[in-house]
């Protein structure tokens, strides 16, 4: 099946070599949002939920340009630095996905690739009415 790469104006360049969403047919593909805005530049250093709103934010304009919305996700994985803070990110989840429940999974790491980063998001969504 033939895909499309999405560049999503609005995101800061990717780090490395990826795209921020690949759509093929109705599925999207989110990759993992950091808390970065436009510029790179790490937003809410050292608080996971100012964090988890960019991300979500980061993620909303990845699923735009997909011509998606986060009613569209179907699952998510969830990277913390930290897994206490899953009331935390929890609460902001239910902010953004309101009446939506997307499968999800939870892995804590060690590690991310960019200093202060507490946690990062990737998505599937996959678009309705076949848009």
């Amino acid at each position: 099946m033939p895909h499309t790469l999405i560049r999503a104006q609005g995101l800061s360049e990717p780090i490395s070599h990826y795209s921020d969403a690949v759509r093929a047919g109705t599925t999207v593909y989110v990759s993992g949002q950091g808390a970065f805005d436009a510029q790179g530049r790490l937003v809410g250093r050292g608080d996971v939920v100012g964090q988890t709103r960019q991300v979500l934010d980061n993620m909303k304009i990845a699923l735009a340009a997909a011509g998606g919305s986060l009613d569209d996700v179907v699952k998510v994985t969830v990277y913390l630095a930290d897994v206490a803070d899953r009331p935390q990110v929890n609460k902001v989840r239910q902010e953004y996905f309101g009446a939506n429940k997307p499968a999800s999974t939870l892995i804590g790491i060690n590690e991310f690739a960019l200093d202060g980063m507490l946690i990062e998001i990737e998505a599937v969504a996959v678009l309705q009415g076949g848009r």
